[in-house]
């Protein structure tokens, strides 16, 4: 695959999740990422898991090259600045302040190289009355008002994966990506800021909007209804889902499928308005038909009838799946000391290529050597 973003250096000082993200999507698409780690433990997520190789660190930092430097200590802070001079991005994710008490802060950084891209991701941004408060996934998720739009408030847990982590992640890539597009024509870097909390209130745009145009404030179950989206049981324990939108030829073609070719005629499913009225009721008309046929069995007759579905699938059943296979999402290398290394390709393809090569994920300081140099890597060691 074509890789855009060849001949683009970015040093990936961040850790967890939200920094790490950015570097990895930077990698994909061409960049030399090097990790720039604490000796003797590196990224924190490394150990999640035990060891320092765990898969919460392996999500997020393929592509990459890792050297260990600590920068409180002078030697490897001028190793550090030599790797600056020469950098095109560099990124981190720390609290506000924390990047100047590590001598990484944006200005000193810029002075030494004034064409560098600096990407500052925060929890609550770098300033205000809450910019020192710590921000997790669920804590951007929950104060961005996103999280009280997933939790059902009959059994309210937190569900899901990392969703603020990630998208977070994908704003402060395309914040560098635009940052890279400018300095092109000027030649200058830029200062590129996002925090968890302005990331997720963008991403959660449609309940702001909602809000701001029409006072409407939504519910866990107010998208679902408007699109007429369903999950199901089937017979066999297994779950599907319905997203019937607007046009009538699905709910005409669910009616055949289910064998009830006059539930259209039944007041609450009328027309669009009405279903999404009496949403609970059409929930509940439905769900003792989709408990008569197994998902396989649902699978394929809602597919002949063309109404949208699919399962609720698991890792493995996507990865079987026809498309998947077809897409060939999953690829595979070996690491030399840490073995075979899957993951999911770049969704991204370029005149019909798709990227269907990966690197592994560093083991902690793995290219010490080859970037720092033999004198560094003694010096990183100690």
């Amino acid at each position: 695959m074509a890789r855009m973003l060849s001949g683009v250096t970015v040093l990936d000082m961040g850790a967890f999740i939200t920094g790490p993200a950015v570097g990895m999507l930077l990698a994909d698409l061409g960049a030399d990422v090097i990790k720039v780690e604490q000796p003797e433990t590196g990224d924190p997520f490394r150990a999640f898991k035990g060891g320092l190789y765990s898969p919460h660190f392996q999500s997020y930092n393929r592509n990459k090259r890792s050297v260990t430097l600590n920068t409180k200590k002078p030697d490897d802070l001028a190793a550090f600045d030599e790797l600056v001079a020469g950098a095109d991005v560099f990124i981190q994710n720390f609290r506000p302040g924390v990047a100047e008490r590590l001598s990484v802060g944006p200005k000193r950084l810029q002075a030494i190289n004034p064409a560098l891209i600096y990407c500052s991701i925060s929890g609550f941004g770098p300033d205000g009355p809450e910019a020192e408060r710590p921000a997790f996934d669920t804590v951007a998720q929950a104060a961005s008002g996103f999280l009280r739009l997933l939790i059902n408030p009959k059994h309210p847990r937190v569900v899901g994966p990392a969703i603020g982590d990630a998208v977070t992640g994908f704003y402060g890539a395309l914040g560098v990506l635009a940052a890279l597009h400018e300095r092109n024509a000027t030649g200058k870097g830029r200062l590129v800021e996002t925090s968890m909390l302005e990331a997720m209130c963008h991403f959660n745009i449609d309940d702001f909007t909602h809000y701001l145009s029409a006072n409407e404030v939504m519910g866990p179950f107010s998208r679902p209804h408007v699109s007429q989206s369903y999950v199901f049981e089937c017979a066999d324990g297994l779950w599907l889902a319905l997203h019937m939108s607007s046009p009538p030829k699905f709910w005409e073609n669910l009616a055949e499928a289910v064998g009830m070719p006059d539930m259209l005629k039944w007041p609450e499913f009328a027309d669009r308005v009405a279903r999404i009225q009496n949403y609970e009721k059409v929930r509940e008309r439905l769900a003792p038909l989709f408990l008569q046929r197994t998902r396989d069995d649902w699978c394929a007759h809602l597919t002949r009838l063309e109404v949208p579905h699919a399962p609720l699938s698991t890792a493995p059943e996507v990865l079987e799946s026809a498309q998947a296979r077809h897409l060939q999402l999953e690829v595979e290398t070996s690491h030399p000391t840490m073995g075979r290394f899957r993951t999911i390709r770049s969704p991204l393809s370029f005149d019909g290529e798709r990227s269907m090569t990966v690197t592994a994920p560093p083991v902690l300081g793995e290219h010490n050597n080859e970037i720092l140099g033999a004198r560094r890597t003694a010096t990183a060691a100690e």
